[in-house]
Formats: C-alpha cells, sequence, structure tokens
C-alpha cells in the first residue's frame, strides 16, 4: 500500500485537530470543576454544616474541607473533632465506619455523607455475628478492634482503636496482663504483637489496598531512587514493614516524611495522603509504592475504590437536597454499647497529651 504525501499531511492534521479540540475540552472541564467547587464552598459555609474528611479522599474535597473550617485528618482525629466541634450537622467524606463513629460519638448531631455505599474491605471481612462468636470462644480475652469495623462490631470490644494509637493501648493492657482478641486488620495485628509482646488472637483479614503492597515490586523503583526513604501504613505485608524507614498511620507518615532527611519518598498507603502529604513537605519528592495490581496502565492502584465514591458532585446533591438517603443513622441501642469502647480510646488519647 502506497501512502500519498496528501494523505499523510490530512492524518497530521486530523490528529491536530484531534488535540486541540480534547484539549479545550479539557479546560472546559477544568473551568466547570472549578466552578463547581465555588459552587459547593459557598452552600456549605451557608449551610453551617461541617465537612470532616479522611486523608484518602479526593484533594478537591480535602481543601473544601480546609477552606470551610473542618478537619482533614485520620479516623482517630476526624472522632474527636465531630465530637467536639459545635455544628449541628456532620458531612463525613470517607468509608462508612467513619460516618457511623460520628453519628455514635454524636447522637445529636445529624451526619450525613456523600454516598453510603463508600464501605471499608475491613468492615466488610468482619461481620458481626462470626465475629461474636469467635469472641464468645475465648471469653477471657479483651476484645480490642480497629476502628474500620462497624457500630455492631464495635459495640461487642472493649477498646476501639485507630492505627495511631494502637500500639500504646495494647502496650497498656499486655502490661497489666490482659491477653487479647484483635481484629479485623492481621498485618496491623501483627505489627502491634512484635511491637507490644501482646498475647494477641488474631482476626484474619486485610485492607485490599495496603495488601497489594510486595517489596518486590519496590526493586527498580528504588533503585532509580536510592536516596528515597519507605514509608509504610501498617496494614501493609511484613515484609514492607520490615523494610521502612518509618512505619505509621497517616499522620505519622506525614510527620515522618517532615522529620526524616531524605529528599524523596516512596509511600506505601493510599495516594489520596498526597495532598496533605506535599503541604507539609512541597520541596520533596513524593512517589507511590507500586502494587501487585500494576499492569499495562498503572504503576500503582494504590486507592481505595471506596473513598474514590466520594466527590465533588456528591457533596453539592447532598447540600441542595439533604436526601435522607445519605444520612447516617445507628440505633440508639447500638450506639450506647459502642459509644463505650470509642469513648475509651478517645479518653486514652488525652491522658496521653495531658
Amino acid at each position: 500500500m502506497t501512502v500519498h504525501m496528501d494523505d499523510y499531511i490530512a492524518t497530521r492534521a486530523d490528529v491536530r485537530a484531534y488535540l486541540e479540540s480534547a484539549l479545550a475540552d479539557a479546560e472546559r472541564a477544568s473551568h466547570r470543576g472549578s466552578e463547581l467547587y465555588d459552587e459547593v464552598k459557598d452552600k456549605l459555609l451557608s449551610s453551617g454544616a461541617r465537612l470532616v474528611a479522611h486523608y484518602y479522599v479526593d484533594p478537591d474535597i480535602q481543601r473544601l474541607a480546609e477552606e470551610t473550617g473542618g478537619i482533614v485528618s485520620d479516623s482517630l482525629e476526624m472522632a474527636r473533632f465531630g465530637a467536639t466541634d459545635p455544628a449541628s450537622t456532620l458531612i463525613v467524606a470517607g468509608v462508612s465506619f467513619m460516618g457511623e463513629t460520628a453519628k455514635i460519638l454524636s447522637p445529636e448531631k445529624r451526619v450525613f455523607m456523600p454516598t453510603l455505599e463508600a464501605t471499608c474491605s475491613l468492615d466488610l471481612g468482619c461481620p458481626e455475628e462470626a465475629f461474636s462468636t469467635f469472641c464468645d470462644a475465648h471469653p477471657n480475652r479483651t476484645v480490642v478492634v480497629y476502628a474500620n469495623t462497624s457500630a455492631a462490631v464495635k459495640a461487642r470490644a472493649d477498646w476501639v482503636v485507630t492505627s495511631s494509637i494502637a500500639v500504646e493501648v495494647v502496650e497498656a493492657l499486655a502490661a497489666k496482663g490482659e491477653s487479647i482478641i484483635w481484629a479485623p486488620d492481621r498485618y496491623l495485628g501483627r505489627y502491634v504483637q512484635k511491637q507490644t509482646g501482646a498475647d494477641m488472637l488474631l482476626w484474619d483479614s486485610a485492607c485490599v489496598v495496603h495488601e497489594e503492597f510486595r517489596l518486590h515490586d519496590l526493586g527498580a523503583l528504588m533503585a532509580m531512587h536510592p536516596e528515597a526513604g519507605l514509608l509504610v501504613h501498617p496494614e501493609s505485608p511484613d515484609e514492607m514493614i520490615e523494610r521502612a524507614d518509618a512505619v505509621g498511620s497517616t499522620s505519622q507518615l506525614i510527620d515522618a516524611a517532615t522529620r526524616l532527611p531524605n529528599p524523596t519518598f516512596i509511600v506505601a498507603t493510599d495516594k489520596g495522603i498526597f495532598y496533605k502529604m506535599q503541604q507539609q513537605v512541597p520541596d520533596k519528592l513524593l512517589l507511590e509504592a507500586p502494587t501487585r495490581g500494576a499492569g499495562g496502565t498503572c504503576q500503582s492502584c494504590a486507592h481505595c475504590p471506596w473513598m474514590a465514591m466520594n466527590r465533588l458532585s456528591g457533596i453539592n446533591y447532598l447540600l441542595d437536597s439533604w436526601d435522607a438517603d445519605c444520612e447516617v443513622l445507628v440505633d440508639p441501642k447500638l450506639g450506647e454499647r459502642a459509644m463505650k469502647p470509642l469513648t475509651r480510646m478517645l479518653e486514652f488519647k488525652a491522658s496521653l497529651s495531658a
């Protein structure tokens, strides 16, 4: 087949036209996104509601929380902020257990989420009935559950912890000679067990994002960036934790990025953390750790699909409608039982800061 120059020129012209159109579409989309952001911000400020956002949600939502008097933080600080802020209405941008926690701690407040479909693999992996049976089989153990669980599972627990305080709580319990049931994340449980030496019986579940990180996949990236430090969330596999320069909750990883001297960091947690982390270290290079999900289209799949369900358009819809399908409701009796271990966690945290 012979390709004539006129055909070649026409093809180049077509490509140029396509690119120009695509760029124009992208610019219009960006403009619409900016307009939507400003619109949502005005509505949120007028509503008197407070936006409580997790580090893993879309950067625009994190910025919106910052600019309207809300908060961007880990689940522990989200819980504390929601309970102490005077706003009578909270919008929680995160996953379902975060909305439930806010409602449990503030039953008098109205709590909404952009979508109630945003759940968590750890929550799904620890159903209340099976977990209660497990606890009943070991009645002499203190039950400690991760915050990433349902209200019903929290109600069955003696303590609720987040990754930022788990080691300290279990250390204190072990010092009193208590043996422990831990649920649901086995990787975090093993990390806490190694740090504290506690007698812990572990539930077998894992985070679908953090479980995908593997040391083998890091080789090429670390060879390209020998100066990089490795920051790892403790929900990750043992091999990642053992290699890490810093292990910790989202807040603790952000602190490590500011504290450690490395000019570059490979970050093994949800990429949503980059928004706040980059604010704290604007001159440092942040790289996503590769995952086993890496394929032809991505080097890392490190983003929770449920966190990604939180969208600016969803908050806009919520502020227009206050749709009952977006309101978080917890049975009052269940909430009362779940509040006890949550309150223990918050009081313990306050005692550490005193």
